[in-house]
């Protein structure tokens, strides 16, 4: 089973890309679950959302305290949020960011295998909007062996409908600049 945590603030789309995820692993013949975690936070509060993957049925329904991957919508987070707490020794940190390896490593003492990308730049130039999760699912495809690429078409068109296509534009492009650093 793969466990994966976005984090992200409210109104980003963090839950939304948890569901997308869930939805692109089950066309794909896979078991899979999406949830959110918040209360009553507002607007731009820290958010998070889980997802699990699996061949097999999956019977738990708890937090996901152990991921796999942590897919980081908002690099201020990294100021105020452990977001690497409890990541498996072979894990994944997808982070939005500009800066380097190195420069990220420096600041938020992550030491487990980075894929970087800078999806607000990518978002605002294909979409017109710094909305990176759907972007940063391109990301976290790049740096894993979860789905094929193809997996998320489906998904996005059903979600997004008529502006599907800036999203997969922006999903492909971050697939294709995503820089995974060990």
């Amino acid at each position: 089973m793969i466990e994966i945590r976005f984090h992200g603030r409210g109104g980003q789309g963090a839950v939304t890309s948890a569901e997308l995820t869930a939805l692109a692993a089950i066309e794909q013949g896979k078991y899979a679950q999406a949830f959110p975690s918040f209360g009553p936070e507002r607007r731009g509060a820290p958010v998070m959302a889980y997802v699990r993957v699996s061949d097999e049925p999956i019977r738990s329904r708890e937090k996901i305290y152990e991921p796999d991957i942590v897919v980081v919508l908002d690099p201020t987070l990294l100021d105020i949020v452990n977001v690497a707490a409890g990541l498996k020794n072979d894990g994944v940190v997808v982070l939005n960011s500009s800066k380097s390896a190195e420069e990220i490593r420096a600041a938020s003492g992550i030491k487990s295998k980075l894929a970087l990308v800078d999806a607000t730049r990518i978002a605002v130039e294909t979409m017109g909007l710094p909305i990176t999760n759907t972007t940063l699912l391109g990301a976290m495809l790049k740096a894993t062996d979860l789905l094929p690429i193809s997996a998320m078409e489906d998904p996005l068109k059903k979600r997004f409908g008529r502006i599907a296509g800036k999203n997969i534009k922006a999903f492909k492009r971050a697939y294709k600049e995503t820089v995974v650093e060990e």
